[in-house]
């Protein structure tokens, strides 16, 4: 029994330094030129623009499912007018950033692990070292880049569609006056939940980005590591995104 704690905790010291240790380099890499624009935008599709459709539906239904709960609730001490405040500050402030995340890394993290695993069990990049091209600059870097940008432009698209979701059933389904309902939507909203929840969605992207191009690149033994290394990238980016919400959440408010 004391003999796997200790080699479990010479593991989890053994993968955080490696962890980061890979973040210093990305970081290194990241501000020495030259930058490779086309590779951005091409990470920019498939992190951002390929991840609309699962991250529109998660906060529509999200959204719905929040404001019917709410009103259950508030019902039974006649508070059913606040149903679009709590749906709206929830939305932009914990559900939009974090949703958005574990959504990004299931689709877009596990592509990322299972593509740079490929690679990295096929000889690949290995080919890059001998083509005197750094991996790092010319693999990682893009896709963290486009990870940071691109999750909090993920994150107001499921803001926004979230509290659309909750208006449709407040207003379609509750019977609720469209006025009240919208005015109190965002009449206690302010800028800084916006603003949170979008540095949030920075950091989750970045988080996405390094640990989903880490597990690829320590990817071994063909197929079958390849397949491990994508689901280890989900579970562990998924951890770290709510454990740093809830860190992030006690400093910002």
């Amino acid at each position: 029994m004391v003999g796997n704690i200790g080699l479990w905790v010479i593991w989890t010291a053994h993968s955080v330094g490696e962890l980061s240790m890979f973040t210093w380099q990305v970081l290194k890499w990241l501000v020495r030129p030259p930058l490779r624009i086309r590779a951005v935008f091409e990470q920019m599709q498939e992190i951002g623009y390929n991840s609309v459709p699962v991250v529109a539906i998660t906060a529509l239904s999200t959204g719905g499912v929040l404001a019917l709960q709410s009103y259950i609730g508030f019902k039974r001490f006649g508070a059913e007018s606040m149903v679009g405040t709590v749906v709206a500050l929830s939305m932009t402030r914990e559900l939009g950033p974090v949703l958005t995340g574990i959504m990004v890394a299931g689709r877009a993290g596990s592509a990322m692990a299972a593509e740079l695993g490929t690679m990295k069990v096929t000889e690949q990049i290995d080919a890059l070292y001998t083509l005197a091209a750094n991996p790092i600059k010319y693999l990682i870097v893009p896709r963290f880049i486009a990870g940071v940008l691109m999750l909090p432009m993920l994150s107001v698209v499921g803001d926004v569609l979230g509290i659309m979701g909750g208006a449709a059933i407040g207003v379609g389904t509750l019977e609720a006056n469209p006025v009240v309902y919208m005015k109190k939507t965002f009449e206690f909203l302010e800028l800084n939940d916006i603003y949170s929840g979008l540095f949030k969605s920075m950091v989750f992207g970045g988080i996405i980005a390094i640990v989903c191009c880490f597990q690829g690149f320590a990817t071994e033994g063909g197929a079958e590591g390849v397949g491990k290394a994508t689901t280890r990238s989900v579970v562990i980016s998924s951890i770290l995104i709510l454990v740093t919400d809830y860190v992030m959440t006690a400093f910002l408010f």
